[in-house]
Parts: C-alpha cells; sequence; structure tokens
C-alpha cells in the first residue's frame, strides 16, 4: 500500500510541478506577486501534490468499487424502477457533495448558492436516469447528446443572457473530483452486467449525459429567476509571513473538513444500505473500502484547501496584473500554456484515464489521453481569453465548436465520442474552477469587461474542445485500423487484434 501511495504522490508531483514552475516564472518576470502570495501558493501546491496522490489511491479503493457494485446490483436486479430510481438519488446527492460546483457558485454573483447547486443536482439526476435507460436499451449515444444539445441550444434563445455561459460552465463543473469516480464505475457495472459486444463502449457516456442536464437545468432558471450582474471582485488575504499564511490555511482546513464529510456522506450511506440489504460484501472487501474512504476523505480535504486558499487568489491577482497592461494580448499565449499544464492536475482525468486504458485493453494509451486533453484545454483557454479581450458572445464559439464535434460522431468509433463527451466534462475540474475561472475574471474586470457574460464561459470552452481533439484521436484509430487491415471500432476487436494509440 504504501509504494502504491508513493506511486501516486510521485505521479500528482509531475502533474502540479509544471502549473507551480509557470506562475513561480511569471512572478518573477511580466507580474510581480507580493511574496505572501507567492508563499500560500506554494503551500497550495505542496498540499496539492499530497491530496491527489491520496485522493487517486483513494478513489480506486472505495469509489470506483462502490459504484461497480452499486450498478452491476440494480441491473441484476431487472427492476426497472429500482434502477430509475438508485440513478436519480444517486445522481442527486454525489451532486449536491461535488466540491467543484459549490466553488462555482460562491463565485457568481447574484445568484444564491444553495439555489444554483439544487437545481444543477436536479439536473444531473435527471439526466443520469436517461442515460442508465441508454446502456440498458442499447440506444446510440451520439444520437441522443445530439437531440438534447439541440434542446439546450433552443433554450438558450429564451433565457436570460446572462445565465448562459454559467449554465455552460455548471455542466463542466458538475463532474469533478467525486462524482466522476462514482458514475464511471456505475457504468461500467451496468454494462458489465448486461453484456453484449458494445459494452466497453456503453460504459462511458454516463459522464457525458450528466453533463447536459446542469445546462438544461440552469437555462430554466435564467428564464424564472433574473439574478444580476456585478463586476465585483472580492478582496484578496496577502500574508506577511509564514505564519500569516499557516493561519490562513489553518482557518479554512475546518471548512473543508466539514464540507468533504458531508460531502461523502450521502455516498457512503447509500452504499451501506445497498452492503446490508443486498451485496453482502466479505469482511475484506469492506475493510478495503474503508480504508480508501478515509484517503478519499483526507485526498479531498488537502486538495480543495490548497486550491481554494493557494491556487484561487493567484490566479485572480496574475489575471488582474496582466490585463490591466498595455499589451494585454499576452494573456492568450500565457492562458494556453498554463490551460495546457494544469489540465493534468485535475484528479478526475487520471481517474477517467486510467479507466480509458483499462476497459480499451490499452488501445487507448494514459499518455494518447493526456496529450489530446492537454492540446484541447490550451485551445479552449485562449478562445476563452479571446472573448475576455474582444467581448465576442460565446454563441459564436460554442455553437460552431459542438456541431463539429457531432459531425465527428457520424465518422469515429462509438467508443471514442463516449470518452470524448466524458473527457469533455472531466477535464473542467477543481483546477478550472479555483484557478482558470479566477484568472478569467481578474483579466476581465482589469478590462472593464462584464464578468458575467465575458469572464464566465471559461468551465464551458475547456469542456468543449476535448469533444474534437479525444474524437479526433478515434479519426487516426480508424485511419491506423483501416490501413491495417482492421475492424473499424474497438468494441468488435479481439485482444490480439487491437490497435496501439500512444504518442
Amino acid at each position: 500500500m504504501n509504494l502504491k501511495l508513493k506511486e501516486q504522490i510521485q505521479e500528482a508531483l509531475k502533474s502540479v510541478l509544471p502549473i507551480t514552475l509557470i506562475v513561480t516564472l511569471l512572478s518573477f518576470t511580466i507580474v510581480p506577486i507580493p511574496m505572501g502570495t507567492l508563499g500560500i501558493f506554494v503551500l497550495g501546491a505542496l498540499m496539492l501534490i499530497i491530496g491527489m496522490g491520496l485522493f487517486t489511491l483513494g478513489a480506486e479503493m472505495s469509489l470506483t468499487p462502490m459504484g461497480g457494485h452499486i450498478g452491476a446490483l440494480v441491473t441484476k436486479k431487472k427492476s426497472l424502477k429500482l434502477m430509475v430510481s438508485v440513478a436519480f438519488v444517486m445522481g442527486f446527492f454525489v451532486t449536491m457533495a461535488e466540491p467543484d460546483l459549490a466553488v462555482l457558485a460562491r463565485q457568481v454573483p447574484g445568484i444564491p448558492s444553495m439555489l444554483l447547486i439544487g437545481c444543477v443536482a436536479l439536473g444531473v439526476g435527471i439526466f443520469l436516469v436517461i442515460g442508465f435507460l441508454r446502456i440498458v436499451f442499447q440506444k446510440k449515444l451520439s444520437y441522443l447528446l445530439i437531440i438534447f444539445y439541440a434542446v439546450v441550444f433552443g433554450a438558450g434563445i429564451f433565457t436570460n443572457q446572462n445565465y448562459v455561459p454559467v449554465a455552460y460552465d455548471s455542466g463542466g463543473v458538475t463532474t469533478g473530483p467525486i462524482t466522476v469516480p462514482f458514475i464511471l464505475a456505475l457504468g461500467v457495472g451496468v454494462s458489465s452486467v448486461r453484456g453484449g459486444k458494445n459494452a466497453q463502449g456503453d460504459s462511458f457516456g454516463l459522464v457525458a449525459m450528466g453533463s447536459v442536464g446542469p445546462i438544461l437545468a440552469m437555462m430554466i432558471l435564467g428564464v424564472f429567476f433574473p439574478g444580476a450582474v456585478e463586476n465585483e471582485l472580492s478582496v484578496m488575504a496577502n500574508p506577511m509571513d509564514t505564519r500569516e499564511a499557516l493561519i490562513l490555511f489553518g482557518k479554512a482546513f475546518p471548512d473543508f473538513f466539514a464540507e468533504v464529510a458531508i460531502a461523502l456522506l450521502p455516498i457512503a450511506g447509500g452504499f451501506l444500505f445497498f452492503q446490508f440489504a443486498y451485496l453482502k460484501l466479505s469482511k475484506r472487501q469492506l475493510l478495503r473500502i474503508c480504508v480508501g474512504s478515509a484517503y478519499t476523505y483526507l485526498g479531498l480535504v488537502l486538495f480543495l484547501t490548497g486550491v481554494n486558499v493557494g491556487f484561487l487568489p493567484v490566479g485572480t491577482l496574475i489575471g488582474q496584473l496582466i490585463g490591466s497592461k498595455a499589451y494585454a494580448w499576452i494573456l492568450i499565449p500565457v492562458g494556453m500554456v498554463v490551460g495546457y499544464f494544469i489540465v493534468a492536475a485535475e484528479p478526475a482525468v487520471h481517474v477517467l484515464n486510467e479507466q480509458v486504458e483499462l476497459l480499451t485493453g490499452g488501445s487507448i494509451s494514459k499518455r494518447a489521453m493526456m496529450l489530446s486533453l492537454s492540446i484541447g484545454v490550451s485551445c479552449s483557454v485562449g478562445l476563452a481569453l479571446t472573448r475576455v479581450l474582444t467581448g465576442v458572445s460565446i454563441w459564436w464559439l460554442l455553437a460552431p465548436g459542438y456541431m463539429l464535434a457531432f459531425l465527428m460522431t457520424f465518422f469515429v468509433p462509438p467508443i471514442f465520442t463516449a470518452i470524448a463527451f466524458d473527457s469533455g466534462g472531466v477535464a473542467s475540474g477543481a483546477m478550472t474552477a479555483t484557478f482558470l475561472l479566477p484568472f478569467t475574471m481578474g483579466a476581465c474586470a482589469a478590462r472593464g469587461g462584464n464578468i458575467m457574460l465575458d469572464a464566465f464561459g471559461v468551465v464551458s470552452m475547456v469542456a468543449m474542445t476535448p469533444l474534437l481533439t479525444i474524437q479526433g484521436l478515434g479519426l487516426i484509430y480508424r485511419f491506423k485500423a483501416r490501413r491495417e487491415g482492421m475492424a473499424a471500432t474497438l468494441a468488435e476487436m479481439d485482444d490480439e487484434d487491437v490497435v496501439i494509440i500512444d504518442v
């Protein structure tokens, strides 16, 4: 166990070190950052590394088997009512527990946090039910996504336009470090019991469906609740020395201990109910899940404290400082470099990549997935910052982007479409909400823009571009498969015929 934890922490160090070095370099060159603020950033990075290592190991030991067992159980029972009920309840409570959503809700002006969180959770619960039914009745994912996104774009015409960027952002942050491992495992459990030649591909797509619900729910909320437009940013703490920095973290720890406990309790309670009523797992299995839950809990506390106390204020400050300069255009290349590396620091990304490599027998490698995601996120941040500088409407970017993504679904193997739409939600997690969004908000405030219209939307851009890059990976796969005279879809291949996609 210690060796496994050491490996996870080393992996986390490789993920977080690049963004830490970039911010440190910026602080000594074009955007001088007060040493106190830089100090809390470095402390936050250290917590991030340890927290990611603990969380990744804990999710593998607890959240993944919990979701897998529950998903397999409800499928074996062959009760549609039970499946629908479990999907809705677990989707609702897991989303209410999602820390990324709470981070976003606290930054949206004019909308009560609990109203936003409840609305989003309701959307996830409903669409998770639809995602389960799709697996059971073997409906094509791409067709459902095209239909529902058409409804979403239509709803955007009638809603308050200040809600549009926030709505798409909520769809991105919903799928974070708690939601993703659990929902992915639910999908694996259901598809493994149902079986069939497309079982691998069917296990993906639940995250994609869960990301649609919040967007539509927020669009509907925008029709009835006008909200408000504010351009004021909160005052940031700037500790003078290490003692003051430690005090800041010390004040934050109790809040996140309580927040993560509240987040995980409904999941643990639901699992215990199924354990005593149906599953009857062995003591050894339960002990492993309990130890994994402890790792998950402590890892999330460290991670969220680090990003909220250390990363959020630095992101805002850097955005403000660069945005106020005469050569503000440098925001775009700086943001693209940050975006390229920051996706590697998302805990849920590593969970997804592990799942993809495992379920595809290594045909889609973690390295290929990470490169595709990094390129996609880099481009998305560049586009988001272009909006900040020009004020161009988010519709001019989202509409053609999604149209191209849906067009690609007709030319790539179905498993790549499912993974791509899952990846879009996973890439836009805690790091996006606590660094990239504040970075964009700071730049927008410095430029005198409308924060609701111009700054919000960066999460949705991060969620959109992986749809193109991962499906681009699928086109490469199809080309290689045809060139080598193989079948066009992973689901139809034998293990010995798999084409390895690596870079």
